[in-house]
């Protein structure tokens, strides 16, 4: 049934019988170059021209005012919350369908996920669902959103991009302002992605990214947060360099910092990944077009970029008829040596997770038992 399928992304990926993985880095630019200078000035920690250099380019890429490296997205989501005022006993809307790690920067905060359905046609964050649920279980006090069953505060909203797929930015942006709610957008897999021409991580207080070894471009670790505020960008560097402050010899600090900093040998791979980005997102794009091409007149649906966004499409995704055939689909491909992968488990079936309050979860249910990642790495050969 799927041996088509199996011979098509053999032929796409030029490669007739070894494996084909899910996501590769392609390191093919200024990478070799960048890290040698780094050993040779000895500059491969925390301090360097690189990590300088990389914090601007996003910056000027994204179009935020400001961007500030960390070793993770993980950490940069964490911190993010923690800039933003999110308290022990907070609460805070995402989604489940996501990755762990949104879940879990929310509780390293000591705060609470608050699980809202998505979209099907962006798997993201549904403003709809989002609003009924505030309207049903919330009020407004002294320009606090309270839930009226905890009692809690409701500090924030953290959206994330689904492989790449910008959520519905506008709506979710004006329920939070009308909503005393900020938003935090976990933009860690869409570098790259505009919504209505503006980049993803920009729209909210803060937004987030992750450069790790599967992303669109990698420092082999890494992430980086995104403001439009000058000065709590500036604030955010100094807590992830410990909330040093600068002198010759002295070690005084004025908060609890953290050591967030990203090395300079990683920013250098940042810098030379920045410079081959635009080459990245077209050859995705071309390989998308070929996906496109090859399931229109199949069963398979095959999941395209939200309207009004340019996604970058990090991971290609496929809708199956139901989970039996998602599992049929995962078996032959990756018995033939082609990776594919369902999406994540729901985070509100994890157990950490499972008393969580959560609203109807419905369209996320019917995801996670259809979609399926295929092979999306940036080709050499077109």
């Amino acid at each position: 049934m799927y041996n088509g399928i199996v011979h098509f992304i053999r032929k796409i990926f030029n490669e007739p019988n070894e494996f084909i993985p899910l996501h590769v880095p392609c390191l093919n630019g200024n990478e070799k170059k960048y890290l040698s200078d780094c050993i040779d000035t000895t500059y491969v920690s925390s301090v360097g021209k690189y990590v300088d250099r990389f914090e601007e380019i996003v910056a000027e890429y994204t179009g935020a005012k400001k961007s500030v490296v960390c070793v993770n997205g993980t950490n940069a989501l964490f911190l993010a919350l923690k800039l933003s005022g999110v308290e022990i006993g907070d609460e805070i809307i995402t989604q489940p369908l996501t990755f762990i790690a949104t879940a879990n920067a929310i509780s390293y905060c000591g705060a609470y996920p608050v699980f809202i359905d998505v979209d099907k046609s962006t798997m993201g964050l549904s403003p709809e669902k989002m609003k009924t649920w505030l309207n049903e279980n919330t009020e407004i006090k002294n320009n606090t959103c309270l839930n009226k069953a905890t009692n809690r505060r409701i500090k924030a909203c953290v959206p994330m991009h689904t492989f790449g797929h910008p959520v519905h930015l506008n709506e979710l942006v004006n329920i939070c302002y009308e909503n005393h709610i900020d938003l935090i957008e976990d933009a860690a897999e869409s570098l790259g992605s505009f919504y209505k021409d503006k980049h993803t991580g920009t729209f909210g207080k803060i937004g987030i990214l992750s450069f790790n070894g599967n992303k669109t471009i990698t420092t082999g670790g890494g992430g980086m947060l995104l403001f439009n505020d000058e000065d709590l960008a500036a604030h955010a560097k100094h807590l992830t360099t410990q909330a040093k402050i600068p002198h010759k010899w002295e070690f005084n600090h004025d908060y609890i910092g953290y050591n967030y900093r990203m090395p300079n040998i990683n920013a250098a791979l940042g810098c030379a990944q920045m410079e081959q980005l635009p080459f990245f997102l077209k050859n995705k794009r071309d390989l998308t077009q070929q996906y496109i091409e090859f399931f229109k007149d199949r069963d398979e649906i095959f999941f395209v970029e939200p309207k009004d966004c340019s996604s970058n499409y990090w991971l290609n995704a496929i809708i199956l008829k139901n989970q039996e055939e998602r599992d049929s689909f995962l078996n032959i491909t990756n018995d033939n040596g082609i990776m594919t992968r369902p999406i994540w488990k729901l985070m509100n079936k994890l157990p950490m997770f499972s008393n969580c309050q959560q609203g109807d979860l419905s369209n996320a249910q019917w995801l996670e038992e259809r979609i399926v990642n295929l092979p999306s790495s940036v080709r050499y050969e077109n």
